[in-house]
């Protein structure tokens, strides 16, 4: 902002160009062209604004520091605006979100403050390095801009961290049961649809998607034989197999940032009947992000293929769901579920060829329950 006001609207454009570049050193090269371009348009779209307000430009500011000051303020905005028009269809394209909810939720809520705080440092950089103070008036500004930033990076660094403990949970799940590789992620996928219609707040958003990528943590504690066992489970290793939600609890017990998922992991497999498990709970007594889950669990099972049998289409399964609504599933959330499916589909699992049932029968345990002859040919839903 500091630019526009000292040098004018096109040093703006040309700083913006190189201090996108100067960040990006360690970018794949599409995203570095992507948010360079993203950069300097916003810029010049900011330069356009400060131009028909007839922003002033080097020492006119002391002579019209009103005009200045609504200048760069609507300079902002235009700038962000520009910058959130670029970003919504990249959002929308990755996460199925509609555009409306990608811009408030990835771009004005997490930009206001900062955008407010850069427009107001700009114009006292701009007064001070204007008054002869000049670089005197830029390490005034900029250190503690410096600070500032390197506080973001720790936040930024530990975010990274915590999204490198989630893939280290992950992949030791997907090593260990072959058959369902990709399901966590999806599962967090459609969960994360779900919370946005549903208008969950940010950090609750964040939270859900971590509970639908742990959900089957629990499952790094069942023995590979039962996981990768021919065959239908007997009753003993069906109790181990349901111990899996308190064991991904024990796991995740003592990782600060997964506080809330932890309700979510131990009770993702009750019905809304009350006949599932651990505790058998029932309707509303189910956590909020256990019932999420359950749904969305049983949906991309269902809709992925099996050693025994081929994956059901996405229709056929939603009417499986609407089928089991009160019986296995919250009726509310279904109905959500399915409405938001059937407005932006569903990535389901790549086909995978499905072995003879003869040489190989590994039965997924979300399947175990999903009908009356342990989920090859039933009608009902509901993982196990």
């Amino acid at each position: 902002m500091a630019v526009y006001v000292i040098a004018g609207p096109t040093a703006a454009i040309v700083v913006a160009g190189i201090a996108s570049v100067a960040q990006a050193r360690h970018v794949p090269l599409i995203k570095k062209l992507f948010n360079s371009s993203s950069r300097v348009l916003s810029a010049g779209g900011g330069a356009l604004v400060y131009l028909a307000l007839d922003g002033p430009v080097g020492h006119e500011l002391f002579a019209h520091i009103e005009r200045a000051l609504v200048a760069v303020a609507v300079t902002g905005v235009a700038y962000q605006l520009v910058n959130a028009l670029l970003m919504c269809p990249v959002l929308w394209l990755e996460r199925g979100a509609s555009v409306v909810r990608s811009f408030l939720r990835e771009v004005v809520v997490p930009t206001a403050l900062p955008l407010l705080g850069y427009s107001l440092l700009g114009m006292i950089l701009a007064v001070v390095w204007l008054g002869g103070l000049g670089v005197v008036a830029g390490l005034l500004t900029l250190v503690p801009l410096i600070v500032a930033r390197w506080a973001l990076s720790q936040d930024e660094a530990e975010r990274e961290a915590q999204a490198a403990t989630l893939r280290a949970f992950i992949q030791v799940i997907e090593t260990k049961d072959l058959y369902t590789r990709g399901h966590s992620e999806r599962v967090s996928a459609g969960v994360g649809m779900l919370g946005q219609h549903l208008r969950l707040p940010e950090d609750r958003q964040q939270a859900l998607e971590h509970a639908g990528l742990l959900h089957d943590v629990g499952k790094v504690g069942v023995p590979t034989s039962i996981i990768r066992k021919p065959g239908r489970l007997d009753d003993s290793e069906m109790d181990a197999i349901r111990l899996h939600p308190a064991r991904g609890v024990e796991l995740i017990g003592n990782i600060p940032f997964l506080e809330e998922v932890k309700s979510a992991v131990l009770h993702h497999h009750e019905k809304y009947d009350g006949t599932g498990y651990p505790a058998g709970l029932s309707g509303e007594n189910i956590p909020y992000f256990a019932r999420i889950i359950g749904i969305v669990d049983a949906f991309d099972s269902l809709t992925s293929t099996r050693s025994y049998r081929p994956a059901r289409s996405v229709e056929e399964t939603l009417a499986i769901l609407i089928q089991d609504k009160a019986t296995h599933f919250d009726p509310d959330l279904v109905d959500a579920f399915v409405d938001v499916v059937r407005r932006h589909g569903w990535k389901a699992a790549a086909d995978q060829p499905v072995p003879d049932g003869a040489k190989v029968q590994v039965i997924d345990h979300d399947d175990l329950s999903l009908g009356s002859s342990g989920g090859a040919s039933g009608s009902a839903a509901g993982p196990a």
